[in-house]
C-alpha cells in the first residue's frame, strides 16, 4: 500500500489517496502500449524487448502474438480494429479482427518514418501518432540508421492517405505520448527528453495550431520517470507517466496530484466493465488501480453498452426505505431489511499485528479469539456480499510512522504499541490480514486512536456518499468497535454490529462489549442475517 499525493484538493475527487496499486502480472522485460477491449473485456499490452504482445483477462495472462514487431502504443478505431505502432518495422498498422493487416503509414517524403510510438483516434476517424526514434535503438527496437532528420507528429486522414506532418520539424526532441481533450478541441503531446507537455488547438480540418507549453519540468533528481504514456480523463485532466508514477494536471495546467507506482511507469489506459480501473504498464509489471473518474470517451469505447458516461455530479442519496429501528438499540429481530444504498461497511483494525499469529499483539489472545469467532472469514463473506449489493466498503487501519510520532502513551494499549514497534507503515504488521485486502472501489481510512472517527475523514466520506447506516466489523470489540459504535451513534448514524465479524482479546471481553456496551447504541446481528437483510 502507498499514499498517493494530493497537491490540490480536487485530486481526491479523481482517486482515493489510499487506492491500492494491485500488481496484475509481472516478470516481463519492459511493458508498454496497454489498451482495453470494450466488448471482450481484456487488456492487450506489449513486452517490447521480448517482442511479444500479451493479453490479460479473467483467465490470467497469455501470449497474443509472437513476434510482434516490437510494438509500442496501441488503440482501437471505432470499428474495433487494432491500431499498432511498430518499432521494428517503423510502421503504423491496422489489424482487423479477421487477421488482415493494413499499413497506414510507413514513409514521409519518401523516407522511412523513425518508429511510430503512440497513437490516438479522433471521432472523425483521423489517426494521430508520434514518431520519435526509440525504435531504432537496441533492446526497444532494431538498431539501424535513421532516414529522417527530425522527430514529428503526424495525422492520417479518415479515409487514409499519406501521413501529414502537423508540427514544425524541429519543435520536438522526442515526441511521445499524445491524447485529445474530451471535446477534441485540443491535442496534448509530450516530449520525453525536454520533460514537458505541449498543447495545440485542433482546427476544423484536423490540423494543429497555437502550440504552447502546457506543463514543464516533469523530472526529478531523486526518482526515475519521464513523460511517456499520456491520457485524458472525462473531466479534461491530463494523466502522464512521470517520476515516481503518474502525475495529473488540471485542464488549466496546474499539477494537482501524483499517483504512486512501485516501478517506472511507461503508459496507462482505462478499462474494466465500468471504465473505472486504471491499467498501468510499468517496467516489469502491469498494475491496476481503482479510480473515481472515467476516461475521455474514445471512439472505440462507444462500441460497448457500458461506454464511459459523460462527467456528471454524483447522484443524490437514495431515499430511506430501511426498516431498522431508529430509536433504541436492540438485538435484531428476524426478517429485518436494510437498504444497501444507505449502508457502509467498516472493516476495522483487521491487520496482521492485531489478529494474526506472530503479530505484535499475539500474546493478548486476540488471534485465538479471532479464530474462535471465525471473524476473518465472516467479515470476508459479508464484504463480498456488500460489494455485490452496492454497499460502500471502508477499511480502517491503525497506522503509525517509525517511532510512532504523534501517539501519546496515555493508555496501556498505546504504550504497548510504541514498545512493540507495532503497526508501522510499510511493515507486515500494518498490512491487512489475508482475505481482507481492499478491492477495487473500496476506501481506506487511517487512524491513530481507538475510534475510527477521531482525526479521520470517515464522517465526511459517509455524508458525501449519503450513507447513514454504518456496519462495524473488525478487531478489539471492547475498544475499537465500541468506541466507533458509540461515537457514530452520537453523530446521528444508525450503527449495526454483526458480532461474529468482530474479535477481541478473549471471549469474556467480547461478550461484555456486545451485551452491555454496543447494545446501547447499535443493533446487534450476525453476518448471515445481515447478508439476507441487504438482499
Amino acid at each position: 500500500m502507498t499514499t498517493h499525493i494530493a497537491l490540490r484538493p480536487s485530486f481526491a475527487d479523481l482517486i482515493d489517496l489510499w487506492a491500492p496499486v494491485r500488481q496484475a502480472g509481472t516478470g516481463f522485460q519492459f511493458t508498454e502500449g496497454p489498451v482495453w477491449h470494450p466488448k471482450a473485456h481484456d487488456l492487450l499490452f506489449s513486452d517490447m524487448p521480448g517482442d511479444v504482445r500479451r493479453r490479460l483477462d479473467g483467465q490470467g495472462i497469455r501470449e497474443a502474438m509472437r513476434p510482434a514487431n516490437k510494438c509500442n502504443g496501441m488503440t482501437y478505431d471505432a470499428g474495433l480494429n487494432l491500431i499498432v505502432c511498430e518499432h521494428a518495422t517503423s510502421t503504423l498498422v491496422r489489424e482487423r479482427p479477421d487477421g488482415r493487416r493494413e499499413i497506414l503509414a510507413s514513409h514521409f517524403d519518401g523516407l522511412e518514418l523513425n518508429s511510430p510510438n503512440d497513437v490516438c483516434v479522433k471521432s472523425d476517424g483521423a489517426i494521430y501518432f508520434s514518431d520519435p526514434w526509440y525504435g531504432r535503438m537496441p533492446v526497444y527496437g532494431v538498431e539501424r540508421p535513421r532516414q529522417l532528420g527530425f522527430q514529428g507528429v503526424y495525422r492520417v486522414p479518415p479515409r487514409g492517405g499519406e501521413p501529414q506532418l502537423l508540427v514544425d520539424r524541429y519543435l520536438f526532441d522526442q515526441p511521445n505520448g499524445l491524447c485529445f481533450s474530451p471535446d477534441e478541441q485540443r491535442l496534448y503531446v509530450n516530449d520525453t527528453v525536454k520533460h514537458l507537455i505541449r498543447v495545440f488547438d485542433v482546427d476544423a480540418g484536423g490540423g494543429l495550431g497555437n502550440g504552447r507549453v502546457f506543463a514543464s519540468n516533469i523530472v526529478s533528481a531523486t526518482e526515475p520517470g519521464v513523460p511517456d504514456g499520456m491520457k485524458c480523463d472525462a473531466l479534461g485532466n491530463v494523466w502522464v507517466s512521470a517520476p515516481g508514477g503518474i502525475w495529473v494536471y488540471a485542464p488549466d495546467g496546474r499539477l494537482i496530484g501524483k499517483l504512486r507506482v512501485p516501478e517506472l511507469v511507461s503508459n496507462l489506459t482505462w478499462g474494466g466493465p465500468d471504465w473505472r480501473t486504471l491499467y498501468i504498464t510499468a517496467t516489469h509489471s502491469v498494475y491496476a488501480v481503482p479510480v473515481k473518474v472515467g476516461p475521455r470517451n474514445e471512439p472505440y469505447m462507444r462500441a460497448s453498452q457500458n461506454a464511459p458516461a459523460a462527467a456528471r455530479p454524483a447522484p443524490a442519496p437514495v431515499a430511506p426505505v430501511a426498516t431498522v429501528n431508529r430509536s433504541a438499540a436492540q438485538l435484531a429481530e428476524p426478517g429485518y431489511a436494510v437498504d444497501p444504498m444507505r449502508c457502509a461497511l467498516i472493516i476495522q483494525d483487521m491487520q496482521n499485528d492485531v489478529v494474526m499469529d506472530g503479530g505484535a499483539f499475539e500474546s493478548s489472545g486476540s488471534p485465538a479469539h479471532c479464530r474462535e469467532q471465525n471473524a476473518i472469514a465472516n467479515a470476508k463473506r459479508l464484504a463480498e456480499a456488500a460489494r455485490a449489493r452496492g454497499v460502500m466498503v471502508i477499511h480502517v487501519w491503525f497506522v503509525v510512522e517509525p517511532g510512532a510520532p504523534g501517539v501519546t502513551a496515555n493508555a496501556p494499549l498505546f504504550e504497548g504499541l510504541i514498545d512493540a514497534k507495532a503497526l508501522v507503515r510499510g511493515t507486515w504488521g500494518a498490512a491487512p490480514v489475508p482475505g481482507l485486502e481492499p478491492h477495487a472501489g473500496d476506501q481506506v481510512v487511517e487512524k491513530m486512536r481507538m475510534s475510527a472517527w477521531e482525526g479521520t475523514r470517515l464522517e465526511a466520506m459517509l455524508k458525501a456518499a449519503g450513507r447513514d447506516f454504518v456496519i462495524v466489523t473488525g478487531a478489539w470489540t471492547n475498544m475499537s468497535i465500541e468506541h466507533t459504535a458509540r461515537t457514530g451513534a452520537d453523530k446521528g448514524f444508525y450503527m449495526i454490529v454483526p458480532e461474529d465479524c468482530c474479535s477481541t482479546m478473549n471471549a469474556e471481553w467480547h461478550i461484555a462489549a456486545v451485551n452491555y456496551a454496543i447494545q446501547n447504541v447499535a443493533m446487534v446481528t450476525r453476518a448471515d442475517d445481515l447478508i439476507a437483510a441487504l438482499s
